[in-house]
């Protein structure tokens, strides 16, 4: 009876493991559709080839020369990317290719300036680099107070939900305090204007209501009147455009902004599985108890 026991116990444990297998797989697969905030949500990252493709600089052309900033960079990219801006291989700006080609607003350093573009994919993964495009910015702010002020991000993108704030770090150097800035979140809403005393790291925020893919533009000019411009990608995570993993850049109108609402979805191909083994186990444990029986049976008999 040792033996039947223990083979009870199996399918006992059987049809527990089964029950469990149904009743988590679709909750996993709701918090894999949509994991909310403040909540535990399961996350995989699927490894992929980074872009074979790269960006391209159509304007400005080479050995240009510039007394002004900010200027405007346009290119051709693979559609579905982010297009990171370096010059002097410092990046100084970043925006989302959504049609197949670019424009993007920028500073440039006093001097010498080496401009390339340069893809990457959701996974942040770089493609090949453009073509190098070298301009001249003639500073005479430079020249006159030897120091320029200037916008940087460790961050090229950053997202938060709709209704959930986004906070952006911001380094401001260079230039004469007091500061003056402008942020342009790209969704319609105005502008945040801020004053900062003197030059260090900041901390930029805004809560976007809908959906989206934006433009972000930010401004910072000092005591001289010099101007510094650094344009990046502010991404309100949710329903957004099909095709693009950055969704679209026409501002709110890609996405509905209703993402609070949970998708479960019902994967049934662990109970296809273990069904036929429930059945396998059930037969091969009464035969084996029929079994048993018939030998304590006949052990019994001989006995008497």
């Amino acid at each position: 009876m040792k033996r039947i026991f223990s083979l009870s116990t199996i399918r006992l444990l059987v049809l527990i493991g089964f029950a469990s297998a149904c009743l988590a797989v679709p909750s996993a697969a709701a918090a894999l559709e949509n994991p909310q905030s403040g909540s535990v949500g399961l996350e995989g990252t699927i490894s992929t080839d980074p872009p074979k493709q790269g960006a391209t600089i159509t304007t400005p052309g080479n050995g240009a020369s510039f007394t002004a900033t900010p200027i405007t960079v346009n290119g051709l990219c693979p559609k579905g990317l982010l297009v990171k801006l370096f010059a002097n291989n410092v990046f100084i700006g970043s925006v989302s290719c959504t049609t197949g080609s670019y424009s993007l607003q920028t500073d440039l350093f006093s001097g010498q300036n080496d401009l390339v573009a340069r893809v990457y994919d959701a996974l942040d993964q770089a493609g090949p680099d453009s073509n190098v495009v070298t301009v001249n910015f003639v500073d005479a702010k430079f020249a006159q107070f030897n120091t320029r002020v200037a916008l940087s991000s460790p961050y090229a993108t950053r997202g938060a939900a709709p209704g959930q704030e986004l906070t952006w770090p911001i380094t401001l150097s260079g230039g004469i305090g007091p500061y003056a800035l402008s942020v342009d979140w790209g969704d319609g809403s105005a502008p945040d204007l801020l004053s900062q005393a003197f030059a260090g790291n900041i901390s930029i925020k805004h809560t976007y209501k809908a959906a989206g893919v934006y433009k972000v533009i930010i401004k910072a000019t000092d005591s001289t009147g010099t101007s510094a411009f650094l344009q990046l990608v502010g991404v309100a995570t949710g329903k957004v455009a099909v095709g693009s993993a950055f969704g679209s850049s026409n501002g709110g109108s890609s996405g509905s902004g209703g993402s609070g609402a949970i998708r479960t979805k019902v994967i049934w191909w662990p109970a296809a599985v273990m069904l036929p083994l429930i059945i396998a186990t059930f037969w091969v444990g009464r035969r084996h108890e029929l079994y048993t029986l018939r030998k304590q049976l006949e052990k019994t008999r001989n006995q008497s």
